[in-house]
């Protein structure tokens, strides 16, 4: 990073400019901060000890870079921070997830992928602030680099990381993306916010159907659902197969009853609104779809991560722990020579809880 902007710009009124156009650009809040982040780089190197992180290996990699943004990105001063609403209107959350027939993806999930999205917001954002101040260094990242993102957000002003360690705002919950640029402008920053206003409550902690938190502020992502049916990319296991219900991509669990999200507003972003019916599909439905059908209908979507492969599994537990039918019973059959292992060993797995069902044994 060597541009430098002109020292005659008034970065106080820049700062003033630069998160009114966040909102005209679809942000609904900006922020600005600084690159200490050494309290929460003391407890990442805590978390990662603990090996919370499981197949995760990428939260270990890149030494300090994901708690020292100047090592990351050499000449960085400060940070614009951004977030963005994503929760359509009523998606039925709830209902879907107490229907063991329909598939539940996690709402962040089901319209287009978000990178892309916010990534060209925070480029319209950067080249508005050239106009302004002149050429400058900067780099731009949504959740695609070593970046403590809610740290940051917190440190900007933007929420405080709650108990279920995700980022709560006090007048829009939890629904929403965030984004950075990181800089070489000396912007004033914000003062972030000085109490975390979780209190007493602990409702998402009660709520994780895997018993994933081990205490307030603390996850075993070995336990979450959504590293077991996104970022694991093996067997997922059999006791925690029960628990996870129709879950098949993520889980919205101790966002849906965390009492600040009464205050989340549905985004005016069409491009997440949900594609395909993801919001409301059966199991059987999705499991039935051919490789070409799954690629064609989550293109440019978060759902690809997981990969075929992995969706044919989520599904399979899915199915497991759906209410025995003909046509769950026909649809796993289906599968049940698939030609790979890890799939088929889900198939059976979800045959056998059927037998049990229905035999008692």
């Amino acid at each position: 990073m060597t541009n430098i902007a002109p020292s005659q710009t008034d970065f106080v009124l820049l700062a003033q400019q630069i998160k009114l156009w966040a909102k005209e650009l679809g942000f609904q809040d900006a922020g600005i901060t600084g690159i200490d982040l050494s309290e929460h780089e003391a407890y990442l190197k805590s978390w990662l000890a603990k090996g919370f992180h499981g197949e995760m290996g990428y939260l270990a990699d890149h030494g300090n870079k994901r708690s020292r943004p100047d090592e990351l990105v050499p000449g960085t001063i400060s940070i614009i921070s951004v977030r963005m609403d994503y929760l359509p209107g009523d998606t039925q959350a709830v209902k879907v997830l107490q229907s063991s027939s329909q598939a539940y993806i996690s709402r962040y999930a089901l319209g287009r992928d978000y990178h892309k999205v916010i990534r060209k917001r925070l480029a319209k954002l950067a080249n508005k602030i050239t106009e302004v101040a002149g050429h400058f260094g900067y780099r731009a990242f949504v959740d695609s680099a070593p970046v403590l993102e809610k740290a940051l957000a917190e440190k900007a002003g933007l929420g405080w990381i709650g108990k279920n360690t995700l980022l709560l705002n006090s007048k829009a919950g939890s629904w929403f993306f965030l984004g950075e640029l990181y800089t070489n402008l000396p912007l004033p920053i914000d003062a972030p916010q000085v109490t975390k206003h979780c209190g007493s409550c602990q409702a998402c902690l009660d709520i994780c159907p895997t018993d994933a938190f081990v205490g307030p502020f603390q996850l075993d992502a070995r336990k979450c659902i959504s590293y077991l049916t996104i970022e694991l990319k093996g067997a997922i296991p059999e006791a925690l197969r029960p628990k996870i219900g129709n879950r098949v991509f993520g889980c919205d669990d101790c966002q849906l009853v965390c009492p600040w999200n009464k205050f989340a507003k549905p985004t005016q972003e069409t491009d997440f609104l949900p594609r395909h019916k993801l919001d409301s599909s059966d199991l059987t439905t999705l499991f039935l779809w051919t490789e070409e059908q799954f690629l064609t209908a989550t293109e440019g979507s978060p759902i690809r991560r997981t990969g075929y492969k992995g969706w044919l599994r989520n599904l399979a537990v899915g199915l497991g722990n759906a209410a025995t039918t003909p046509e769950v019973i026909a649809a796993l059959n289906s599968r049940k020579d698939f030609p790979d292992d890890m799939v088929r060993e889900h198939v059976l797995w979800a045959l056998k809880q059927h037998h049990m069902k229905t035999t008692g044994c």
